[in-house]
């Protein structure tokens, strides 16, 4: 840190523009080999040169920007001249070689005026940018016209909608804020969001026990009800059927952690062992049954529907299911105290989980964190209950006996959990 300290900071910014320019010198070589019919504004030394011709016009007068900008001008007149002389010539109509010619001048600037973090950071991303032209063309050739409007609901509902709402509680048999109900809206979208992504464009192709996992952060019980529809093809063995199933549900004790996490960081903290038990014999389990398995026919694929999760009808019925579970805890608390709780979490489990607990983790109760940590243990022990009922509904009888078999162990090891805390 000393001999970093020592260095002037003249050096350091003179070492950084030399890199960057050479390194999108370099890049633009490389493209001018691969494409011999695409024609490039210089290559490795004339990129150089435009970082150091900005960097030589700045340094003398810093606080004059006049030469820099004169400097500016006659760089971009001369990519101008190159830019129309392709057109004519060759019909080419990219811009990708004068941005980065302009921005390769301008970096000299960026680097003496802002951050150190701020200037490395756009040196990344445009060398990433620069470098991976042909993963973003397929990536655009698989987006369609809806991702876009998934997008403006999900910046929608976190950033204008969330900020605007009032952040106090709406009675005093419902305890909690219109901001904090939207708040869990956001969380959940966020989640479902990211694994949708991730499933649709990362990993299309997903194998079976990957989307498990995947199909496990969006909802475990809809993951369940696909994996034992599916089950019916017979394209893997039952084993691995119920292996991806109880494997789905392991990631309901990660995302349920996540979001108590995020809403009740104490009680995350002192319970992170209970949950990371659950998880890690679930996974355990699921993984142990997959193994098991032997695939019969067809392909190393799963399909999944790759359904928006951001229909905007869902979430209002989120913040409607959540707004009801506050009203009822509250009434049940109120009314019978723990074991209210205890018999509404049972209950509860069999429905959508997910608001019942976001509201538990937010909310202001008389109750104790370890009766809110049994509620939360008991509300997924009946989800799992109720996904082996789906699995016997939906799949196939080979399917069912082990998909049964894994969730008595991941079930036994909760009711354990359950038990152990009521003696604490």
């Amino acid at each position: 840190m000393e001999l970093w300290s020592s260095i002037p900071k003249e050096v350091i910014n003179f070492v950084l523009v030399l890199l960057f320019s050479f390194s999108l010198g370099m890049e633009q070589h490389k493209q001018s080999i691969a494409n011999t019919d695409k024609k490039v504004f210089g290559t490795d030394r004339t990129f150089t040169f435009f970082g150091l011709l900005g960097y030589v016009l700045l340094l003398p007068s810093k606080d004059q920007l006049w030469p820099f900008l004169i400097g500016f001008v006659v760089i971009a007149c001369f990519m101008m001249i190159f830019y129309l002389m392709r057109i004519r010539e060759d019909g080419q109509y990219g811009l990708t070689t004068v941005m980065l010619g302009l921005l390769v001048y301008t970096f000299p600037l960026l680097i003496d005026r802002s951050p150190l973090w701020i200037s490395l950071l756009i040196f990344v991303v445009v060398l990433i940018l620069a470098e991976i032209k042909k993963p973003l063309q397929n990536l655009s050739a698989q987006v369609s016209e809806t991702e876009f409007i998934t997008l403006a609901k999900f910046i929608t509902i976190a950033f204008i909608v969330l900020p605007s709402l009032p952040n106090e509680d709406l009675s005093p048999m419902i305890p909690v804020s219109p901001y904090r109900i939207w708040l869990a809206v956001v969380v959940v979208s966020a989640v479902s969001y990211f694994s949708y992504l991730l499933r649709r464009y990362m990993f299309p192709k997903a194998s079976l026990i990957l989307s498990g996992i995947l199909g496990g952060l969006y909802s475990s019980m809809v993951t369940t009800i696909i994996l034992a529809k599916q089950s019916k093809e017979k394209k893997y063995s039952p084993q691995m059927y119920a292996g991806a199933i109880i494997i789905a549900s392991a990631m309901m004790y990660f995302r349920v952690y996540v979001l108590l996490f995020i809403f009740n960081r104490d009680l995350a903290l002192a319970s992170w062992l209970y949950f990371l038990l659950l998880f890690l014999v679930s996974m355990t389990t699921g993984y142990f049954l997959y193994k098991r398995g032997e695939k019969v026919h067809g392909d190393k694929t799963a399909a999944f529907s790759n359904s928006n999760p951001l229909e905007f009808k869902v979430a209002v019925v989120f913040a409607g299911l959540y707004l009801l579970f506050s009203a009822v805890t509250q009434f049940m608390v109120t009314q019978f105290g723990a074991a209210g709780l205890t018999a509404l979490s049972f209950i509860v489990g069999f429905t959508d989980i997910t608001p019942f607990l976001l509201n538990l983790f937010q909310g202001h109760y008389s109750i104790t964190s370890t009766m809110v940590l049994i509620a939360t243990m008991q509300v997924m022990v009946s989800n799992n209950i109720l996904k082996c009922a789906y699995a016997r509904l939906w799949s196939t009888v080979e399917t069912t006996k082990w998909t049964w078999r894994g969730f008595g162990i991941v079930i036994a090891l909760n009711v354990a959990v359950i038990l152990l805390l009521y003696l604490l």
